[in-house]
């Protein structure tokens, strides 16, 4: 049997990780190993997701010593999906095999050969739980996130976590 469908801590990372660069000045960017550190993962990794980012163009990237990563975008602009899409590949929740074809009593019974016409009601079903996903995901922000998380933390984690990069950007 197939394993479920489900996003990678790919998307995960990569949401947590975009936060960290709505914070940073104008001008300034983060390099990766700073980012991998702060969130204990391995910086191969990470390198890899924000290239995903970066070939989407949610982010932009400065080479050399002093290099690093900042939005390419306003974080009101970067939806979930397009985070999803970009370190995961288009959203897809269903397969259809169009199964309904393999069914024994089309292959030389005496009942009259069913041929399929039409969207399958399963599949039907399944595109419209997609559907529903996809909006969700397009209605959140990397932003919305932002704002969420600016209420809800505690405002020494929150001035922690600036003062961290603040201290990796003077490096």
């Amino acid at each position: 049997m197939q394993k479920a469908a489900t996003f990678g801590v790919g998307v995960e990372y990569a949401l947590h990780c975009l936060l960290f660069l709505i914070d940073i000045p104008a001008g300034a960017n983060l390099g990766i190993k700073d980012i991998a550190a702060f969130q204990g993962i391995s910086v191969t990794y990470l390198s890899k997701v924000f290239a995903r980012l970066k070939k989407a163009g949610l982010v932009r990237s400065t080479p050399g010593v002093k290099g690093g990563y900042e939005l390419a975008c306003r974080p009101g602009e970067i939806t979930f999906l397009d985070v999803v899409e970009a370190v995961e590949g288009p959203l897809s929740l269903f397969q259809c095999r169009e199964i309904r074809q393999n069914c024994i009593l089309n292959e030389g019974s005496s009942v009259t050969p069913y041929v399929p016409q039409g969207t399958c009601a399963i599949h039907a079903v399944m595109m419209q739980a997609e559907a529903q996903v996809r909006k969700h995901l397009e209605a959140k922000t990397l932003g919305w996130l932002h704002a969420s998380l600016q209420a809800s933390l505690p405002a020494k984690r929150l001035e922690a976590t600036r003062n961290w990069f603040k201290a990796a950007l003077a490096e």
